[in-house]
Parts: structure tokens; C-alpha cells; sequence
């Protein structure tokens, strides 16, 4: 395969894969997902499980899956029936037995006690095709406060991380999610730094200084200067893509120079509040 036709034959697929995130909620038949990626629907679905490494029906269901695990976890109002029925479930047995099967662990147990290591292994996909071109503001942002949750774990470990962060804006009430903003501040990338040697801020806005608590929640702030600015709309496994761009594509041509001070990503729209292709997330790169 020349790579012009390996290009064209990504292109399609990604066209397919994006399809599914748009009507994840939606019956997804064969016929129809082959119409989109325009291949033969009689051939399709081997051609599919050879790209992405599963069936589309085993691919749609963890997608949908996906999303449940954050509900569960960070949406503990939400009764496991509802959550089942939203991930287009019958009921909540066969939502059970597949999340089970998938993960190693009930929707119980997990929203008690999330494994999310072995839950992240379930997520590596191919990477999507390289972001050739990307709209770049440059900004202005100013000094923001904020209280933080020092990550120092594997990357996999973020999302316990947040757990912590969400449980002590809920008791503290110093930080309201909804009137508040999240950041995260990016020093280390996961795909070249030892896992035990990652770092990542989680951030929430406050007004005043946050007293000293049990969660490890620290004051820090975010310094005004500017910015190089770009809008992720999608899943988070984009953003090193789009962090890549910026850095590797659109920072040598600039004329612009780094301020000593990390990347950090501005959290609009998240899930479990959104589905995951309708998150939104601010990319900064700090400048001089």
C-alpha cells in the first residue's frame, strides 16, 4: 500500500470513527457505517476489526462504556439503572455482566473503587491521523488563583486524582464546580516520562487562599502573560496531538519564544457533563 492509499484508506476510517462518536446514542448498523467510510458492507467489518483491532460491535459498546464509568464515578447521584439504560442497555443485568467483562469489576465496585489502570488499557486505540493545521490565537490571560491537587502518580492515575479534587470542592464549597473553572497543568508528557516520575497539577479556581486540609489541596496560581491559545473540541485523546502541533508545527514558525511556565489545558465541557465528542477544552502555551 503507497502512502497516498494508506492516507485515503486512514481518512476513511476516521470519517467512520467519528461517525460513532456523533450517534453513539443512535443504532449503529453495519450497512450503514460501511455507506460512511464508502467500503463494501460485505467486507467492512473484517477491515474495521483489522484497523482498530475490534469488532464494531465490541468497539461501540466500550465507547459506550466509557462514558458509564464516568458516570458512575463522578456522577454518584445517578442510579446505576439510569446510567445503564443511557449506554443503551435493556436493563441493568446485561449492563453488569458487560461492564464486568470489560473491566474485571461491577458498576458497584468500580464506582466504589475504579481500577483505572486496567480500565485505560481498554482505551488504546490507533492514533487518528497527525493535525496538519490548527487555528492559533494569541491571548492574553490574566492571574488566576487557584487550589491544587499535585498529581505524582502514573498518568493512567489521573482520574483518582480528580476524584480526590471533586469530593473536596463538594465539601468545602470553596470552589463550586459550576461557577468555578478547571485547569490542568501539564509539566511532564506521558508518552516519553517514566511513569512514576509524572506530573500534573489539577486546578480549581478560588477567590481566597484554601486553609491546609486532607486532601493535599495546595494554593498556587496561574501568572498573567501571554499565550499562544487553540480550542480542542473532542475526546482527551486528541489534546497530545493538539499539544504537539503547537509545539512541533506551529511554535518554530512563530517567531515567538517559550515563558518558563507549563502548558496548561482549560477544561469548558467534560464528561460526564457532555458526551465525549462535545468536550471542549482551552489549550495554553505560555509565552514570553
Amino acid at each position: 500500500m503507497n502512502e497516498a492509499t494508506k492516507k485515503a484508506y486512514e481518512q476513511r476510517f476516521n470519517a467512520v470513527i467519528n461517525y460513532i462518536d456523533e450517534h453513539l446514542h443512535e443504532e449503529l448498523s453495519i450497512a450503514q457505517l460501511s455507506r460512511v467510510a464508502n467500503f463494501s458492507k460485505y467486507h467492512f467489518h473484517r477491515q474495521f476489526s483489522e484497523y482498530v483491532g475490534l469488532t464494531v460491535y465490541k468497539y461501540v459498546q466500550l465507547l459506550r462504556l466509557k462514558r458509564a464509568s464516568y458516570q458512575l464515578v463522578f456522577s454518584q447521584s445517578d442510579k446505576v439503572i439510569e446510567i445503564a439504560l443511557d449506554a443503551g442497555f435493556e436493563n441493568p443485568e446485561s449492563f453488569s455482566r458487560a461492564f464486568k467483562n470489560a473491566f474485571g469489576q461491577t458498576p458497584s465496585q468500580f464506582r466504589k473503587e475504579p481500577a483505572w489502570e486496567p480500565w485505560h488499557k481498554k482505551y488504546e486505540f490507533p492514533n487518528r491521523e497527525g493535525v496538519d493545521n490548527m487555528n492559533v490565537e494569541i491571548v492574553g490571560f490574566p492571574e488566576t488563583k487557584i487550589a491544587v491537587l499535585e498529581h505524582r502518580q502514573p498518568a493512567d492515575l489521573v482520574n483518582e486524582s480528580v476524584s480526590k479534587l471533586i469530593a473536596w470542592r463538594k465539601e468545602t464549597g470553596l470552589s463550586p464546580n459550576k461557577s468555578s473553572d478547571t485547569y490542568g497543568l501539564a509539566y511532564d508528557d506521558p508518552k516519553t516520562t517514566e511513569p512514576e516520575k509524572f506530573r500534573f497539577d489539577l486546578c480549581a479556581t478560588v477567590q481566597k487562599d484554601v486553609p491546609e486540609n486532607q486532601y493535599g489541596i495546595v494554593n498556587k496560581a496561574i501568572p498573567a502573560g501571554k499565550c499562544a491559545y487553540l480550542r480542542h473540541l473532542g475526546a482527551y485523546d486528541g489534546l497530545s496531538q493538539a499539544v504537539y502541533f503547537l509545539y512541533g508545527k506551529w511554535l518554530p514558525g512563530s517567531g515567538e519564544e517559550l515563558r518558563d511556565f507549563p502548558c496548561f489545558f482549560h477544561y469548558i465541557k467534560r464528561l460526564p457533563d457532555v458526551l465525549e465528542h462535545e468536550q471542549v477544552t482551552g489549550i495554553y502555551l505560555p509565552l514570553k
